[in-house]
């Protein structure tokens, strides 16, 4: 894998997919290793992933100071990646976690940001968080899957705050939009492919100002495309439309069917959405 070095000398380690104009591409997690995007459904026949590794995440180093960990310190990386990769702006894709770094990024380099694509992703920098009740409202979409039973007692011990790696592992397929092989062996390699400690570090509050960042937002040239999944619940999709409509120039796009991994449900149609957009 191809690397470089951050402005705190950690090495960064992402990998290259594809071919055609870069996106570049942040995982989700939060922490979590850029292998699980695979190639996003196919994306990559039509355009060049640049897919990192964040630092302590798959190739990459881990740093000397743990406290880097926040996403808001790792907005240098990104745009250490950028100056390394010689381009001027960015199309930039983050997914579920990585909506916060991809959200600070823009903030912080509106000129350096072509198109922002937020793909199940949070937006805490905006102030907007995923509750219970959200998690609730889809769990009762999922009611007559095979599965449900066991899952929603597993999330209903993680909730209580008594649950374990097993209910952990048991509501997994509340993440996916068809509990099927590929969505198993996907799902199989989330533990070692995460950093715990570093998740944990993540994404504190203060590490955001919503009010600053709704302004921003509201007056930048950035276009954003919101991608939510029918069947997910971090967003859930009238939530991803609160999400779109804090940007100046803001589109929704709903998966039928999705769930948080939207390019493994229907390739087809995350791609071509993904693709229109950027291409417009």
């Amino acid at each position: 894998m191809p690397t470089f070095t951050a402005p705190d000398g950690t090495e960064l380690a992402y990998r290259l997919e594809g071919r055609g104009d870069p996106l570049l591409c942040l995982p989700g997690g939060p922490m979590r290793a850029s292998v699980y995007l695979g190639d996003l459904g196919g994306l990559s026949s039509r355009r060049r992933l640049v897919l990192l590794d964040l630092r302590g995440t798959g190739d990459s180093a881990e740093p000397a100071d743990p406290a880097s960990y926040r996403c808001d310190r790792q907005v240098d990386d990104i745009e250490a990646l950028r100056v390394h990769l010689g381009l001027d702006r960015v199309d930039l894709l983050a997914h579920s976690a990585s909506g916060d770094l991809g959200l600070l990024y823009a903030l912080a380099h509106p000129d350096r940001v072509r198109t922002l694509t937020l793909v199940t992703a949070r937006a805490r920098p905006l102030g907007v968080e995923f509750t219970r009740e959200h998690r609730d409202e889809r769990a009762a979409l999922r009611v007559e899957e095979p599965w449900y039973a066991e899952a929603f007692q597993a999330y209903q011990n993680l909730m209580a705050g008594s649950g374990s790696d097993a209910d952990w592992d048991a509501m997994m397929p509340f993440f996916y939009g068809r509990w099927d092989e590929a969505a198993r062996e996907h799902a199989a390699g989330d533990v070692a492919q995460t950093n715990k400690e570093a998740a944990r570090l993540f994404s504190p509050w203060d590490a955001f100002d919503p009010d600053e960042a709704r302004a921003i937002a509201k007056s930048w040239d950035v276009r954003v495309l919101v991608v939510a999944g029918e069947l997910d619940s971090a967003p859930i999709p009238r939530v991803s439309a609160q999400i779109a409509e804090l940007f100046a120039d803001g589109e929704l796009a709903v998966q039928p069917g999705g769930g948080h991994f939207p390019w493994l449900d229907d390739p087809d149609f995350f791609v071509r959405t993904v693709t229109d957009f950027l291409d417009r």
